[in-house]
């Protein structure tokens, strides 16, 4: 497929229809990169009767964020745009909040659910918006996270109780 239309990505895509989406992803990105940033401290800070339990399923988690991360980065490049790398960017863009010093494990499992919800809400949008762009790999992307962590957020509230 030979590209020669100053109008579309390298993909085939709309650049004006791709700008809103990189913008979002771009926010996405930012949430994630918060959110792992939130479960390496739950990795590191939980004590408790829950320890051995939860310590190994935060650095399963966050493990599986720095893939995610490096994806949906990835897919900004394929569409034309340029990843957030900074952590000031990181922090002006994103819709995690900080959750500083936590240790108590109930808390941090709490702090996932949270983090979870805030990007499976983030997620729908940008597939919304891919959708109606025919940005069919984006939609597919944030899919395909939206569907694990929507698992995960069942098994974290089953520890819950």
């Amino acid at each position: 497929m030979s590209n020669n239309n100053n109008d579309t990505n390298q993909i085939g895509l709309e650049k004006a229809d791709m700008s809103e989406i990189i913008s979002k992803l771009n926010g996405l990105l930012s949430s994630y990169h918060l959110f792992y940033i939130n479960v390496r401290g739950y990795h590191w800070n939980v004590k408790g009767e829950h320890f051995f339990t939860l310590h190994p399923k935060f650095e399963e988690l966050y493990s599986a964020l720095q893939i995610q991360i490096d994806e949906i980065a990835e897919r900004i490049l394929t569409l034309g745009g340029t990843p957030l790398h900074a952590y000031s960017d990181f922090a002006q863009h994103t819709s995690i909040q900080e959750d500083k010093n936590v240790k108590d494990g109930t808390t941090c499992v709490k702090g996932v659910v949270t983090g979870l919800q805030t990007l499976i809400e983030e997620q729908r949008q940008v597939s919304a918006l891919a959708s109606d762009a025919d940005d069919q790999g984006s939609a597919d992307l944030v899919d395909a996270y939206v569907q694990e962590q929507e698992k995960l957020i069942w098994m974290y509230n089953a520890f819950l109780g």
